[in-house]
């Protein structure tokens, strides 16, 4: 990523901590996708839908505690972040109706692109929007 060295080095930090935890909640995603899809015939939009839906909230948790370090109450941060997640949930989608059912391309291969896409949409909005220190904070 040749982008992140021109980041202020908390960015960068941040980033890579996000892409980190990231990896965890993907992997359930990729998990729950794949499984519904093989094992009993989930057309692939919905079922990544529902990996996307389970992936997000484990990434709330360890994006409030490790990423952000928020002191943000919960009604907050998460109203915030679940909008984004709604965000980066339909972008997924689109990208995964427009590569696997129109294009018909792999629902994997798609599903890869769709990743790299939302983890710096959702990046950026977490941190600028959701886990956003106020301008009154120490």
């Amino acid at each position: 990523m040749v982008w992140v060295p021109l980041l202020h080095r908390k960015t960068a930090k941040q980033f890579i901590t996000f892409a980190g935890v990231g990896a965890i909640g993907t992997a359930v995603h990729y998990t729950t996708l794949i499984s519904l899809v093989e094992a009993i015939n989930v057309n692939p939009v919905y079922a990544t839908t529902l990996g996307f839906i389970v992936g997000a909230l484990i990434n709330y948790v360890l994006n409030y505690i490790y990423t952000f370090q928020s002191n943000k109450p919960h009604v907050e941060a998460v109203t915030k972040f679940l909008t984004v997640a709604a965000i980066g949930a339909v972008v997924n989608s689109s990208i995964m109706f427009l590569g696997q059912a129109v294009l018909q391309f792999n629902y994997i291969l798609v599903q890869i692109i769709a990743t790299g896409i939302v983890l710096l949409q959702n990046f950026s909005l977490n941190k600028w929007w959701t886990f956003a220190r106020s301008k009154y904070e120490a």
